[in-house]
């Protein structure tokens, strides 16, 4: 299982992007997905998962803020984030626990997409 994250950019606070991560493979099949971020200098953060059947959790920076969401038949997760504030400039990852068919379970990371919130 592969995992692409596209949508990133360079927005002016207040403004809104959203992120998408699409999963690829062989007759793939996907479980828990999640959003996380990583500003400079800083750790890697969760964001807010989302489990397969849609449930969700936002970290308390978000909240309010960001919405995540996904398409199980397109094996595709979503988030959408407004109210963008210079804090949230940072490196988003998607992450996944996925399968090929075939295989075994693994947790995928996607390569990231920049976010860049100028004041």
């Amino acid at each position: 299982v592969q995992l692409q994250a596209s949508g990133g950019g360079l927005v002016q606070a207040g403004g809104f992007l959203r992120l998408s991560c699409a999963a690829s493979g062989s007759l793939i099949s996907v479980n828990n997905m999640a959003w996380y971020r990583q500003a400079p200098g800083k750790h890697r953060e969760l964001v807010a998962p989302i489990t397969s059947v849609g449930v969700t959790t936002y970290a308390d920076s978000v909240k309010g803020r960001f919405t995540i969401s996904r398409d199980n038949a397109e094996n595709t997760m979503y988030l959408q984030m407004s109210t963008l504030e210079p804090g949230d400039t940072a490196v988003y990852y998607c992450n996944a626990d996925g399968r090929s068919f075939g295989g075994t379970w693994a947790n995928v990371w996607g390569e990231g997409t920049q976010v860049t919130v100028s004041s």
